[in-house]
């Protein structure tokens, strides 16, 4: 067999659902289960996953944009990105039954945001403006959060009291981009203070990982997320900061067949954000087999692993 007749498909790992997505999803099975004969309502999308999305709705779990949307005395579960502390109010008032899905991890931010803001510190949030995850952190303490979404930011940003200071981050960032901004508010305030432990979560920091070595090894690559997603979105930009193409897909409909043909690809490689199901991978890996198949190529599948990983959360006990 020459060279020429062989494509690889390279699978990283790890790659897909992370704690926190098995976390959310499990909390909707459970009150799906629990509440049989009830609708159930989902606070915008439960992960960023269009397709996991649609499922649950099959299912009976409903996606909304607005609490106001629910029926009073109606079901409500909140995602796994976090709300504004408000919204427990406001859900209260129509006498919802409240399931927080917040991931843990994030969780955990939300806690830090208090604390800081309680000891008096001005805190530097390093995110995206308007992702979920940033809207609900940085409701916690309004008056002491500063938004930083980049090093400009990083290198602008004035404030009065200099004492102290300290920063968080969203979960899902750039770890090599969030590394730089933070290197520039520490060059500006030698005395900020970091977080006790990396907000970057785990699985962001593990799939960033692997997928840098993916691309090394790899002419093209496939990030399997939504748009919407940021660690997906994430995904992409680190593989393509190393040079091959890359492209994010939610499926492989989206797919140009003509462009795999066209540039000869011997090694491509697959990894998927922590909202993307591994059925989505399993598919893909189909429907590229099964294409080079019929051009005659010889097929051959790997996995590439950069880290181990064996983390999960609980999940709790429903309770009214």
């Amino acid at each position: 067999m020459t060279k020429n007749n062989l494509k690889k498909i390279i699978l990283a790992e790890p790659r897909g659902f992370c704690a926190g997505v098995e976390y959310a999803i499990g909390i909707v099975e459970e009150c799906l289960k629990f509440f049989k004969k009830q609708k159930i309502y989902i606070l915008k999308e439960i992960v960023h996953n269009k397709g996991i999305v649609r499922d649950l709705e099959k299912k009976g779990a409903y996606s909304v944009q607005r609490i106001e949307e629910v029926p009073e005395n109606g079901v409500i579960i909140f995602s796994a990105h976090g709300v504004p502390p408000d919204f427990y109010r406001t859900a209260r008032l129509r006498k919802l039954k409240i399931f927080d899905a917040t991931c843990p991890l994030v969780k955990k931010v939300h806690l830090e945001a208090i604390k800081f803001a309680n000891q008096g510190y001005t805190i530097f949030y390093i995110g995206h403006q308007g992702h979920e995850e940033s809207i609900g952190v940085l409701a916690e303490a309004p008056e002491n959060i500063l938004m930083i979404e980049n090093k400009h930011d990083a290198e602008q940003v004035k404030i009065k009291e200099t004492k102290k200071l300290a920063y968080l981050t969203q979960t899902t960032l750039s770890v090599l981009e969030t590394e730089e901004i933070i290197q520039v508010l520490k060059e500006r305030f030698p005395q900020l203070k970091a977080p006790p432990k990396e907000d970057i979560c785990y699985a962001t920091t593990n799939r960033q990982k692997a997928a840098a070595i993916l691309a090394k090894a790899c002419d093209l690559i496939f990030v399997l997320g939504s748009e919407n997603s940021s660690n997906s979105q994430r995904l992409k930009e680190t593989a393509a900061r190393l040079g091959p193409p890359a492209f994010l897909i939610d499926h492989k409909a989206q797919i140009d067949l003509k462009l795999l043909d066209e540039r000869k690809y011997e090694k491509i490689g697959i990894t998927a954000g922590a909202s993307a199901p591994e059925k989505d991978v399993s598919e893909l890996v189909s429907f590229l087999k099964e294409h080079f198949s019929r051009q005659k190529y010889q097929v051959v599948v790997e996995n590439l692993q950069a880290v181990e990983e064996n983390i999960s959360f609980r999940l709790p006990e429903l309770k009214l």
